[in-house]
């Protein structure tokens, strides 16, 4: 999928642990996980809005596209 999910790094970055991350936006760590390893085909706007208030950055710096040919 050309879509990848940076949230690995803004984690790090943060100081932050999935189990938090899921806490303070509502979902399951295991939810968490499959959209940390790009196993889920979407992802809803509010769950994307609350990952972005709880991490403090913009959709831009959690999601990035890849070509085809890249992958």
């Amino acid at each position: 999928m050309p879509i990848r999910v940076k949230l690995d790094a803004i984690l790090t970055k943060r100081g932050m642990t999935g189990r938090e991350l899921a806490q303070r936006i509502g979902i399951t760590e295991a939810n968490l996980s499959l959209l940390r390893t790009g196993k889920v085909k979407g992802l809803r706007f509010q769950t994307l809005e609350a990952m972005c208030e709880a991490l403090d950055c913009q959709p831009g710096d959690l999601l990035m596209y890849t070509s085809e040919e890249d992958e």
